[in-house]
């Protein structure tokens, strides 16, 4: 090619102007050779229901896309929820229109603050490296730190490693990304932040079956509780084909706020049109859309769950509980201090296993119909269940029962103490003995995490790494209150861990630096 060539392309394809050529503009060029027909390493930038995705790979082997718009609103919405931390600054604003966002993530720091975002003090701040220049150790660190967070959460991280995002893997990237952005917009989704949802249940449901949808389907179910008040016949049952002709939103927005938004889109036959009037009235409500029209008329799931969760958020549009109501849904919310606290550990538990369609959002409820406990038995104790007797879609009390029959059974097999409990208890959602069974598989599952040893094996092992004024005669040892035990493993299997001049013997505020 000439020089006169070279700056021609390059000045048709540098569209943000900025005298260089970003990855999606690289593309695109690449796209450009290809129509000509000359030979290149890049396969066409293809275009599937008007949404752009990025294929990349050889003509001889595989390759992977992903979509342009996924990525930008990705990005504004990692934009908005992080403008005000202090240490992100310095990478923010990112912009939506490039990959940058693949280079800036290497760190690990951006996706540490998000995961915080979604569930707060998941990571303590203090450990994450924000040295200006990390090498790829530090960084490294932080993306294991961030993985392993993201697993506890309930992400699928399978085949995600530190290479894999520090390699700009870009659909794995953009896959784990997806998931931890989706419980950031949808956490306040549900019955604890808003009690007015109890509007949802329909007749012959009690407020336990509330507790059991994830958030998602209250999304959907609070979407089509408008469109029913507002005499519209019609429902939807996804976020995709169901929403794109702009007409549902229309009128749920319209719902919400009749003075604000108006109907005057359902005039418009062209879709994106409608799509643009949805997004200017989602504004006047002061709606942080973080999508395009589009994005809508595509019929994009995950960009439309945004939308959706980001109108929710702003204005809900519920009438608030009645006392009665109120006082129904504290005596299943306002459970005791330690109660919640062990759910909230064995729920997340559960969420990280990986199990396939499976994530817990209420234990004790989830757990009633006998199907939850049966998955993780299978999965930590497999070949103890008779799936014949099992009926996963149980719909009445005397198939459920059976099922928690069934999971009791399963665990005495496993070899679990399950003394006193029967199927009529993890039934009717006692507390006490759902927590102790889920206790035990925990355990279970921890001990073969760490080989299939036993708690002695564990006890004689920890013993060996810690001084002998610190050893323990079992985990019950009133010695462990104090944290030095612990202070003193963590320092024999990494040293830089502790810093030995904030620990005190023997005081109890050695528990914050265990923490820590």
């Amino acid at each position: 090619m000439k020089e006169s060539d070279v700056e021609a392309l390059i000045a048709e394809i540098d569209l943000n102007d900025n005298k260089q050529i970003e990855f999606s503009e690289y593309l695109k060029m690449m796209k450009s050779f290809v129509k000509e027909g000359k030979e290149t390493t890049f396969t066409k930038l293809t275009t599937k229901k008007g949404s752009t995705l990025f294929r990349v790979g050889d003509f001889s082997s595989s390759f992977s896309s992903f979509s342009e718009e996924e990525r930008s609103a990705f990005v504004r919405v990692i934009n908005t929820v992080l403008k005000d931390d202090s240490v992100c600054q310095k990478y923010l604003p990112i912009n939506p229109d490039t990959m940058d966002i693949f280079t800036i993530l290497k760190n690990g720091i951006i996706l540490c603050k998000l995961i915080n975002k979604a569930f707060a003090g998941t990571i303590d701040e203090r450990v994450i490296n924000i040295k200006e220049n990390m090498n790829i150790f530090l960084m490294a660190e932080n993306l294991k730190l961030a993985l392993t967070a993201s697993k506890s959460i309930g992400c699928q991280v399978i085949n995600i490693f530190p290479e894999t995002i520090m390699e700009e893997k870009y659909v794995l990237v953009l896959g784990l990304l997806w998931q931890i952005i989706k419980l950031i917009v949808l956490k306040e989704v549900n019955l604890k932040n808003h009690p007015q949802l109890i509007r949802l249940l329909k007749e012959g449901e009690v407020l336990g079956d509330l507790l059991k949808l994830n958030p998602e389907d209250l999304l959907l179910r609070w979407f089509n509780y408008h469109l029913t008040n507002a005499g519209y016949d019609k429902k939807i049952n996804n976020f995709g084909n169901d929403v794109k002709d702009s007409e549902k939103y229309t009128i749920l927005l319209n719902q919400l706020n009749k003075d604000l938004c108006d109907k005057s889109a359902l005039q418009e036959s062209d879709h994106t049109t409608r799509a643009k009037k949805v997004l200017d009235n989602s504004k006047k409500l002061g709606v942080e859309s973080f999508i395009t029209p589009k994005d809508i008329t595509n019929g994009n799931i995950k960009l439309n769950i945004l939308f959706t969760a980001a109108i929710f958020n702003q204005c809900h549009g519920l009438d608030p509980p009645t006392e009665e109501e109120q006082y129904e849904a504290a005596k299943l919310l306002n459970d005791d201090v330690e109660g919640s606290r062990e759910e909230r550990a064995f729920r997340m538990w559960i969420n990280s296993l990986g199990l396939p369609d499976l994530y817990v959002n209420n234990l004790y409820e989830e757990s009633k119909s006998g199907v939850l406990l049966l998955k993780v038995i299978e999965k930590i104790k497999p070949g103890n269940i008779n799936w014949k007797k099992v009926d996963e879609t149980s719909n009445n009390k005397f198939k459920k029962v059976a099922n928690c029959v069934e999971a009791v059974e399963a665990c005495k097999k496993a070899g679990l103490s399950i003394v006193g409990v029967g199927g009529t208890d993890v039934h009717d959602g006692n507390k006490k003995y759902i927590l102790a069974i889920v206790w035990q598989l925990m355990r279970a599952h921890t001990l073969q995490v760490v080989g299939n040893k036993t708690e002695d094996d564990l006890l004689k092992w920890s013993n060996s790494m810690v001084p002998k004024d610190n050893q323990i005669a079992s985990f019950k040892d009133k010695k462990l209150k104090n944290s030095l035990f612990f202070i003193h493993l963590m320092s024999a299997i990494e040293p830089r861990a502790i810093n030995w001049d904030i620990v005190v013997q023997g005081n109890l505020k050695n528990i914050i630096i265990f923490y820590r």
